[in-house]
This record gives C-alpha cells, structure tokens and sequence, in this order.
C-alpha cells in the first residue's frame, strides 16, 4: 500500500500580504502533484490588521485554496499585531494542532509567528518527531518581535531543522540573528505570469476608465499594506512634492489601511501635504492587481526596512511597470536593468519617478521582456526539492504505507 507524502503548513493566518501569496501559491501547486497532499493549520481565522477586520473566509488565497482541495483548519483565534505567546494556547487548541502535525511528513511554518504553538507543543510533551521548515521573508528579524526568540529556540534545540528563505539577504540576516538551523535554502520568488501580464488596449481603457483615469495620464502605484515598515509616509511626501509639479500624474495605492476610511491614513497624508482628491486613488485591499499595474508606468516601494524580494516589484515589472525602490533587502538585485534603485529622500524619488515618464517606452519594453524570467513554476520546484530533502524520499516514489 502507498500513500503520498503529507506536507503541513503554518499559518498564523490568512490576511493581506506577500509571503502568503507566496506560500499558497507553493500550496497550491504541489497539492495532488507528484504525490503530494497538503493542509494548512491556521492559528487565526480572522485578523485585526492595518485598520481592517480580515475574515479568512474571505481572503483570495483561502478561497483558492479550498478551491484546490487543501484541506484547512483553524484554531479560531483573532491575529493581531504579535503572535500569540506559547503560554496562551489551550489544552483543546493543541490537541487539534498536535493531531495536525502528528498527521505531516513534513511542516513548514510561514513565517516564524506560528513557532509558538509547536514550542507549546513540545512543552506540554505533544509535539510528534516530525522535520519543521520555517520560511523566511524578511531581512530584519529582530523586528519580528518575540516570535525571533522562539525561532531561535527552535533551532538550537532541533524542534526547527531547516529554514527556507526568498532572499540571500534573509538568510544572512536570521543566521547573524542566532537562528541557527542544520539547513539553510533560499528560493527566489516566483509570480503567475499568466496573471500578471501586460493587458490589452480594451483591459487598460476599462481600469483606466473605472478609476477615472484619464487615457495617457502618468500613473504611479504602491502596492503595500499601511505599516511603517513600508513607510507609507514617505510615499506620500513624494507624492506631495511630485503632483506639485506633474499636474496630470495619478497616485494608486493599494494595501490593507490604504485607505480613506482609515483615520491614521487620512492623518498620514494631511502631515504630509498629501489632501483627497481625485488623482489620489487609496482603494485598500484588492483582488485585482495584476489590472491595476497594467494601467502603470511606475511600481513604487519605498519601504524603510524588513524587505526581503518584494513581490510587487516582479509583479508590476511582469505587466510593464517600472520598479522604482528604496535599497532594502534584495530588491536591488531584483530591479536590475529594469528599475531604479534611490535613497529615502522625497526628492529624489519625485526626480526618479519623473525620469522614468521621460524613458517610458523603452523602460517598459525592458520590464515585459524579463518578465518570464519570473515564473513561479521555478520556485514550486524548488520548493519540491527542499520538502524531499526533509522528508528523505525522493518523489515520486511513493511512501510506503
């Protein structure tokens, strides 16, 4: 008898964000691949985030999910800002993930949050002798808060065997943090390119047409969540200095609190001299970004800290948008030859992003043509290959039941 290999992900929950799209993309196709079979334990069923109430029911990566056949279960609990603490997890909520896990070949934890219910585990005598992956996606753990400290743990004391981080910048950061895993794998990030894909004159017309966008308007979007470590604020100085000047520019942000509704956003942008109007487009949480970017000559990031391989970058190059980022993590090495890499002065970034409307033509041409240089079908793979290493089965030969 046989039976596929059992692969378990982590998730503190399913609320807005990069590397749950990344990771559920990874899910998702290796679930019923190559004798593959895949749940995720979510310790949240909503989260408190960023001015916004999540359900997970409602998250386009659950849906999808579900969608695929991936078995999904969740604590119940509502995540906010910090991971809940080991000591918080009830007899019943680790009976269920202990079953969870005790019924994994492999488990890989997104992120470091969720390591506090297998330290639980492991302190209360539960946690089954199974290989723990925790994958990485920042280049600054020690603004991670507590949940650092219960990676570490986990790691000297091989309750955590291997991390997988997307960038060299990651892992380097988390080995100089002390977290210190007998395996150490980075994996690129990788996007659905058929997704995201330049769009057709009608499909640019009609976004362009919905937001009121003038056809041929400059239009510059940031895809980010209202966190200071995106530092939306320097986003919005930009935006400030830049309209003075390019009166026919347009401004979409995108992202968990990007919003109008939001009072700490409204508050952000009268500091900054940034006022509602109608070439400032804040629309919060979307599902269809890959529309949005095609509209764009420019994907801003203008983050502080904590990057490690933007996604929004790739994402918008791969329609034809031009990455215009601060230097943080590896978004550098990602932009090359098809973005712009400046400090965190306002004014420069106006200059840049001025510069790239000059260069348009030629700067788009160059992001759609390294476009297919970011397929995720690579990055699945490569995931493949890291979950055989710790399972120690080489697929597809099945398990032996």
């Amino acid at each position: 008898m046989t039976r596929p290999l059992r692969v378990l992900s982590l998730y503190e929950g399913f609320f807005a964000g990069g590397a749950r799209i990344l990771h559920s993309d990874v899910v998702a196709g290796l679930h019923g691949t190559g004798g593959h079979e895949h749940s995720v334990l979510s310790i949240a069923s909503a989260a408190e985030r960023e001015g916004t109430i999540q359900r997970m029911e409602d998250d386009l990566r659950y849906r999808r999910l579900s969608e695929r056949g991936v078995a999904i279960e969740a604590l119940g609990r509502v995540a906010g800002a910090q991971a809940p603490e080991r000591s918080s997890f009830t007899d019943d909520e680790l009976r269920i993930a202990s079953a969870a896990v005790a019924n994994a070949d492999v488990v890989l934890s997104l992120k470091e949050q969720p390591i506090g219910v297998l330290l639980a585990l492991a302190d209360r005598g539960l946690m089954p002798d199974v290989p723990v992956a925790a994958c990485l996606h920042r280049s600054d753990p020690l603004h991670s808060g507590p949940a650092l400290g219960w990676l570490v743990e986990a790691t000297a004391t091989g309750l955590v065997t291997a991390t997988v981080s997307c960038a060299e910048s990651t892992s380097e950061a988390y080995a100089r943090a002390g977290v210190s895993a007998g395996s150490r794998y980075v994996i690129d990030n990788g996007i659905d390119t058929q997704r995201f894909r330049p769009g057709t004159p009608d499909e640019v017309a009609e976004t362009r047409a919905l937001l009121g966008i003038e056809a041929g308007a400059p239009v510059v979007v940031f895809a980010a969540r209202f966190d200071a470590m995106k530092d939306p604020g320097l986003f919005l100085r930009v935006v400030a200095e830049h309209s003075a000047r390019r009166p026919d520019a347009h401004y979409v942000l995108c992202g968990a609190g990007m919003t109008w509704d939001n009072a700490a956003f409204r508050s952000l942008a009268a500091e900054s001299g940034v006022v509602a109007s109608r070439r400032v487009h804040a629309l919060g949480i979307r599902d269809d970004m890959p529309s949005l970017y095609r509209i764009a000559d420019i994907v801003a990031l203008t983050s502080a800290f904590g990057e490690a391989s933007p996604l929004c970058l790739v994402e918008g190059a791969a329609c034809g948008a031009t990455p215009v980022t601060t230097d943080v993590g590896d978004a550098a090495r990602r932009v090359a030859g098809i973005g712009v890499v400046t400090s965190h002065d306002e004014r420069e970034i106006a200059s840049a992003w001025d510069d790239v409307f000059a260069r348009r033509s030629d700067l788009r041409q160059a992001a759609v043509a390294a476009g297919p240089g970011f397929g995720r079908d690579r990055m699945v793979e490569d995931y493949r290959g890291v979950v055989e290493d710790l399972s120690a089965v080489a697929l597809p030969t099945a398990i032996a039941g």
